[in-house]
């Protein structure tokens, strides 16, 4: 499932570094915290792995 936003994608990258030991945790913060825990490493990878280029800062909440 690719990212809707350059947010997400930043968000998973940073979720990423946190599950593979690569950062602490306690560093992680807004979403990414929650991503740590709740999606694998595959599925954080994906997200991660999105190409930037057309995507919007942030998704619209509608």
């Amino acid at each position: 499932m690719p990212a809707k936003s350059k947010a997400q994608q930043k968000a998973a990258g940073a979720a990423l570094s946190a599950k593979r030991g690569e950062t602490p945790k306690s560093k992680l913060k807004g979403a990414s915290k929650s991503m740590v825990d709740s999606m694998s490493e595959k599925e954080l990878h994906d997200l991660a792995a999105t190409k930037r280029k057309g995507k919007p800062e942030h998704a619209s909440k509608s």
